[in-house]
């Protein structure tokens, strides 16, 4: 049995956690320049500062109430390669955008 609303019992018998909303989503990235141009540039979101303990490379950003970080891959090299076709079973984070119009004249403009 599974059910969203929190206090439910859920598949394991005991009551689901009350989520109320997703935080964020981690992502390691073969690139983390790259990343950041389409996350930032592309999508909207805005770079938000991350706590200076970390010895990692990364970019925190934030927008449309959506967290998204960034981590660079220790070894971008041993990283499966790049998929040429979307495969709908992947991990995958799906963004609804609206009007479709409006994406097709922002990939039209001429880069600043």
């Amino acid at each position: 049995m599974v059910n969203t609303t929190a206090g439910v019992k859920c598949g394991g018998g005991g009551a689901a956690l009350p989520l109320s909303t997703l935080n964020h989503v981690s992502l390691v990235c073969r690139s983390l320049s790259t990343s950041l141009t389409f996350y930032r540039d592309f999508l909207g979101f805005v770079s938000v500062r991350r706590p200076g303990s970390f010895d990692f490379d990364g970019a925190w950003l934030f927008n449309y109430g959506i967290g998204i970080h960034l981590l660079q891959a220790e070894d971008p090299e041993s990283m499966p390669p790049k998929k040429k076709e979307i495969n709908p079973k992947d991990n995958h984070i799906s963004f609804t955008v609206t009007p479709v119009d409006y994406t097709t004249y922002i990939q039209n403009q001429p880069q600043q």
